[in-house]
């Protein structure tokens, strides 16, 4: 066994100065032992010290040494053991699988998953992640050590009764799979690589596999130790004897400012403009730290709109990829359940017919006319044939990813191969960079032959697999980037000009780690994983290195939300160690802009160019109700639609309410029993909410509704049959061009008319069916003249019949009865509508304005509300 001689060098000055100052340092050691640097091996911290740490080298005399990682000096040795059928492959998403069929395996196990499936997924990650661990750890150790190291680490292991007994079983099923993983080609290591000696930068801590390896060596072993503190690790505190004589010198070399924000968006744009502030000097590469990576990605949106070369090393979650989007649509799609939102949207977002506008045109104007919701129900609608050869085309694709049957992870990765080919969206994947790796990300899957899904559960995996991967954009460009995104533990000892912080709070910089969820601390690290200490020491290590950068800024802000926010306990230590305990204010970049304010007055435009040809009853109530809704609404037509895709409503209701109401009524002839009847009517109600797709479980709430409304409703029909009323018809289509409105037209649809007796006399009423409140229409009715619909109703009627007229709103979603509202006098009021409509609409025709009138419960749900900036109004003169 060779002696491991330490150095240990100051982490001060650039990037370039410190690894001129390393090899420097080598170099005289090497002269010093004799060793011939071009038969030494460097091993660095992580891949991206290899470009400065070599061109530090080459600038030496004489052959420089092999410079590398642990890793890519393995990978050049060979590749590591293929896992085989039941053995880790350390991919998150399938070793997840793995975890789930070997606890399904176990009689307690499998009662677990039926009992609580939630729990027994998380379990299933919890294990998973342990055994990546214990694997890990027992990787760094030499090959001849491991059997040793497994027995006693199931000796640490055994079984334990009462509390905590689950972790326990949990933690040993880990073990034992962790013991099972086919061999790294880091193993090579040990025996493939031969140096004349072994040289390691250490920074940020100790590197366990790098330790193992120079302590198994025979040959001359140096150690260059950036941390400033050979012992620091040796125990596993969580504080080294050097920490404070770390400090002490950042505070007496340059202290990096301190920049304090209000909010997560003020914290951002802080952030960015210190970056632009750096590139505007020239004062490149920036190093802007991943700390807190929700913020980090805002300020990097907010730099590429200034065209900043970026270069993201920590990449983004690769389910937010719009090529992962076009996997996940599909999937969506073929569910039996999906709504007609997935379908378009996965036809649209990168298939063979995301060009053909028409078809998809025609086919969203039809699920929209016929109300379809649920891609189920296209089976049966009536479409135009565009849209009907389109959905044909993409139901055949859909309907071997639909399938229930459970299936291999291999097979089910075929087809959904096979579908994407088919949709035209595979090539497309192909040659995107994300599309590539999202691929990638499920092809590993592809062998997997001994783990079998159903489609629900296929579903979900991909979406994990997804979450669970990151995007790495593909380097292309020549020029070096202007401003590098990386972790805190990425940008020790690179040539950074200046370093940005942002996130220096006690959440996201210094804050605890969890332990190990299965093991605990203790026992985590008497198995050789990193405990609590040890990773909060690498955090802090890692943090004083980025601290030798010549110019550093830390961002943090007051609080996240409505939580308050501290400052790291990191930024706390360096600042006690200043002068005057605390560190240099910040200097806004900023520009700041002074803006005139522009009033915000009531909006009154006047456009009788734009008055539509015919008013719905909607419209007339609008206009009466707010001029500018009506002008918004119905004369700019500026009306969102609705989301296809989306909980069923109380709208969704009264639309299957109405129809199944029609057929009722239309199939009817004389009244029969109400068994019969009720039967008949609940008979008609299922077979609607099939032709119409929508979904059982989710229907489940108005279907009970319905079942209590049936009765009541067969019962007060009867009444009505006793006293001679009879229904004419249902839905029916009205319009009407009343003299006094000048030219335009009035059009509506009328629920339902009766023929019934008034005052001895036949007459008829008009009925619309309402599932609002019966209070509500109670006090709608109170005031006549107020009440629109069937005022204006009865107006399209007058034309139609000399009988006299009546109407009535029934409320339908009553909980005890079935309430009749009646509109007194309701020819009166319809003449009183169609005179002060006439007179509005020669008001409008003239030039008059619409203003925005509306107060109170016209405004809570205007959707025009937002277009006449009711909010923003200037309230002074």
């Amino acid at each position: 066994m060779a002696t491991i001689e330490r150095l240990s060098l100051e982490s001060s000055g650039s990037g370039g100065e410190r690894w001129d100052a390393i090899a420097a340092a080598i170099g005289a050691w090497a002269r010093a032992r004799g060793v011939d640097l071009r038969d030494a091996i460097v091993l660095l911290p992580f891949v991206q010290l290899l470009a400065p740490a070599r061109r530090a080298f080459a600038s030496l005399d004489g052959w420089p040494p092999r410079v590398e990682t642990t890793q890519s000096l393995a990978a050049g040795l060979g590749p590591g053991a293929a896992a085989d059928a039941g053995q880790l492959c350390f991919d998150p998403a399938i070793d997840a699988l793995g975890a789930a069929a070997l606890l399904r395996a176990q009689p307690w196990g499998a009662a677990w998953a039926r009992r609580d499936a939630r729990g027994f997924g998380q379990a299933a990650a919890a294990l998973t992640t342990t055994a990546h661990a214990l694997a890990r750890a027992a990787f760094a150790l030499p090959p001849t050590a491991r059997a040793g190291h497994w027995a006693a680490a199931r000796a640490l292991l055994g079984p334990i009764g009462g509390p905590g007994e689950t972790e326990r079983r949990l933690a040993r099923m880990s073990l034992e799979w962790a013991a099972l993983a086919p061999e790294p080609a880091t193993d090579r290591l040990f025996a493939g690589a031969a140096p004349v000696a072994w040289i390691a930068v250490r920074a940020g801590g100790a590197d366990p596999l790098t330790e193992q390896l120079l302590a198994a060596s025979a040959v001359h072993c140096l150690v260059i130790d950036m941390d400033g503190d050979s012992d620091g690790d040796a125990d596993g505190t969580d504080a080294g004897p050097a920490d404070d004589h770390a400090f002490a010198r950042i505070a007496a070399d340059h202290l990096p400012a301190l920049a304090l924000c209000d909010d997560f968006e003020h914290e951002a744009q802080c952030a960015a403009a210190q970056v632009l502030e750096h590139v505007r000097h020239g004062e490149l590469p920036v190093a802007l730290i991943a700390q807190d990576r929700v913020l980090v990605r805002r300020v990097r949106a907010l730099l590429e709109r200034h065209d900043v070369d970026l270069l993201d090393e920590t990449g983004w979650t690769l389910s937010t990829t719009r090529a992962a989007a076009q996997v996940i649509g599909l999937l969506r799609a073929a569910r039996p359940d999906a709504g007609i939102d997935a379908l378009l949207d996965w036809l649209r977002g990168g298939t063979r017919w995301s060009d053909a506008d028409t078809a998809l045109a025609e086919l969203e104007r039809g699920c929209r006319s016929a109300s379809i919701t649920r891609v189920g129900a296209l089976s049966h609608a009536a479409l135009k044939p565009a849209a009907a050869r389109l959905w044909a085309d993409a139901a055949e694709i859909l309907a071997d990813l639909a399938t229930p049957a459970r299936r291999t992870l291999a097979d089910w990765f075929a087809a959904l191969a096979e579908a994407l080919a088919r949709a035209g969206a595979l090539a497309r994947l192909e040659a995107d960079d994300a599309g590539r790796q999202a691929l990638a990300a499920l092809r590993r899957a592809a062998s997997i032959h001994d783990v079998t899904l159903g489609a629900d559960a296929f579903h979900d995996w991909v979406d994990g697999a997804f979450e669970q991967a990151s995007f790495i954009p593909s380097i292309t460009a020549d020029v070096p980037p202007q401003v590098v995104i990386t972790p805190l533990a990425r940008a020790m000892l690179r040539p950074f000009a200046a370093l940005v912080l942002p996130g220096a709070d006690d959440k996201h910089l210094g804050a605890t780690p969890p332990p190990d969820a299965l093991l605990g601390d203790t026992l985590a690290g008497a198995l050789g994983l990193p405990t609590v200490a040890r990773r909060r020491r690498a955090e802090r290590l890692a943090f004083v290195q980025a601290l030798a950068v010549p110019r550093v800024t830390l961002l943090r802000r007051r609080s996240d939300g409505r939580e308050p926010l501290a400052a790291s306990p990191l930024v706390e230590r360096l600042a006690l160690a200043a002068p005057g305990g605390s560190l240099p204010a910040w200097r806004d970049p900023r520009i700041a802009q002074s803006l005139v304010p522009t009033p915000i007055r009531m909006s009154a435009p006047s456009a009788a160019a734009l008055l539509p040809a015919s008013l719905s009853a909607s419209a007339c109530e609008a206009l009466r109700a707010c001029p500018y809704r009506f002008h918004a609404l119905y004369m700019l037509a500026l009306r969102e639609d609705d989301e296809l895709e989306r909980e069923i409503d109380k709208r969704d209701y009264g639309n299957w309410l109405h129809a199944v109401l029609l057929a009722f009524h239309a199939g009817r002839g004389e009244p029969a029993s109400p068994e019969a009847e009720r039967a008949r009517l609940l008979q008609l109600g299922e077979a609607q909410r099939v032709a119409v797709g929508l979904g059982d479980a989710e229907f489940l709430p108005f279907a009970a509704s319905f079942a209590s409304f049936a009765p009541r409703y067969i019962e007060w029909l009867h009444r009505r049959d006793a006293r001679g009323e009879r229904w004419r018809a249902g839905e029916v289509s009205m319009n009407a061009a009343p003299a006094e409105l000048g030219g335009t037209g009035m059009h509506g649809v009328i629920d339902r008319i009766d023929d019934v007796r008034f005052a001895g006399a036949a007459a008829v009423q008009l009925i619309d069916y309402k599932t609002g409140s019966s209070d509500g229409l109670k006090a709608k009715v109170k005031d006549p003249l107020e009440d629109t619909q069937l005022a204006f109703y009865a107006a399209l009627m007058r034309g139609e019949t000399a009988l006299p007229l009546r109407a009535s709103y029934l409320a339908v979603d009553g909980t005890k009865r079935i309430d009749e509202h009646e509109h007194p006098n309701v020819e009166d009021s319809a003449v009183a509508l169609v005179t002060g409509l006439g007179h509005d609409l020669a008001r409008l025709r003239a030039g008059a304005g619409l203003p925005a009138l509306g107060e109170g419960a016209t405004c809570d749900y205007c959707a025009a509300r937002g277009i006449c900036r009711r909010d923003h109004w200037t309230t002074t003169p």
